[in-house]
């Protein structure tokens, strides 16, 4: 899987390199590492863009360099039974690790997204960031797995969830099935009750949630990540909530749908506006952001009325539409076969379907314990 992903991603990387008179590169944030070794990871902190070893590429060659402390859990997980060449360097000597870096580099003209090892290089032209957009099949069958886990395990956990928990005690529920799927729990947002209304990008505090509950999260493996939120109320909805819902539904099915190849993500967003006003809700788009295309980022570029980046085939995207108290969430690929929800509701989960311009979408509706 590993080397048909690598000659997949060569061509482009050959081509990044031409067009922009380079040998190589160096890569240590967690997306481009991520994408530029076939799935591995790089983090120790969970806070950081950047991790602790960094991949060097070249028309011909993948080497990894880490510390003396990275550097064998490196060989012994992420790369074992890889191609992949660790080199290591002490993590007490500066000067020790600048030697073993330009040693690998040589002469070549490199660029850089994080000069960690204080030599004089070029920063990465941001276009390498359009390398990582479309997805290769082996990609996309383990973006399919990492969804399944986050879907299922969101899901699990709010099902394990009581009136009077605090925002931080569900977080921790939510975070604890998020680690037992296999993901790492990048993003973990929890909201309730009054503050559902008042904030739409809230993070975990110690009020308690009664009635009604938010959660949301950006589950990381194999360095793809996949977004979702699901909510819980605790007893029948009222009917404003569950109209709501229905709203909330039939937008995120429309700007799914509007979301094509060849489409500006200004364009998209311009449907997403139209369904926001058809559903009774013009104007509500401005209270948060409407999400955007993803991958090995929670979100890539987050989608703007102009913007100008164009959607291309095999990309991943999570929209997360929302009006007050309800939001849809779930991340999709645009495969060979059309849009595929892969983080979509598990089999016993409620569902509500939304439609759109004759096209329909089941989403995730309110489990109600």
């Amino acid at each position: 899987m590993v080397d048909r992903e690598y000659a997949a991603k060569q061509p482009r990387l050959i081509d990044f390199l031409d067009r922009n008179a380079l040998d190589g590169v160096l890569l240590t944030r967690r997306d481009n590492f991520g994408w530029s070794s076939c799935g591995k990871e790089n983090y120790i902190p969970n806070n950081s863009a950047t991790g602790v070893a960094t991949m060097y590429l070249t028309r011909t060659q993948r080497i990894c360099l880490a510390n003396t402390i990275e550097a064998p859990r490196l060989r012994g997980e992420e790369f074992a039974g890889t191609d992949v060449q660790v080199i290591d360097f002490p993590w007490h000597d500066s000067e020790a690790t600048v030697k073993v870096v330009r040693e690998v580099i040589g002469k070549n003209r490199v660029a850089t997204d994080s000069n960690d090892f204080g030599l004089v290089l070029a920063a990465l032209p941001a276009s390498f960031d359009e390398l990582r957009w479309s997805l290769t099949d082996e990609e996309i069958a383990r973006y399919r797995d990492v969804g399944a886990r986050a879907s299922g395990a969101i899901e699990s956990a709010c099902r394990a969830l009581k009136p009077g928990l605090t925002g931080h005690e569900v977080a921790g529920v939510l975070d604890h099935h998020i680690h037992a799927s296999g993901l790492n729990p990048v993003v973990s947002l929890v909201s309730g009750d009054e503050a559902l209304s008042l904030y739409r990008h809230p993070i975990p505090k110690s009020y308690r949630i009664n009635r009604h509950a938010m959660l949301v999260t950006c589950g990381q493996r194999g360095g793809l990540i996949a977004c979702c939120t699901r909510f819980v109320h605790f007893g029948p909805m009222p009917a404003e909530l569950k109209q709501n819902q229905q709203a909330i539904a039939n937008i995120d099915t429309a700007v799914n749908f509007a979301t094509r190849p060849g489409r500006t993500l200004g364009e998209v967003f311009a449907d997403l506006q139209k369904a926001y006003e058809t559903n009774g809700h013009a104007g509500q788009w401005q209270f948060h952001h409407q999400g955007g295309s993803t991958g090995y980022n929670g979100r890539d570029v987050i989608a703007t009325p102009k913007s100008q980046v164009k959607v291309v085939p095999k990309q991943a995207f999570a929209w997360n539409p929302s009006i007050i108290g309800s939001k849809s969430e779930d991340t999709m690929v645009l495969t060979d076969s059309g849009l595929e929800l892969i983080t979509k509701p598990g089999k016993d989960w409620p569902t509500v379907t939304g439609h759109a311009g004759g096209n329909s979408l089941v989403r995730a509706d309110v489990l109600e314990i």
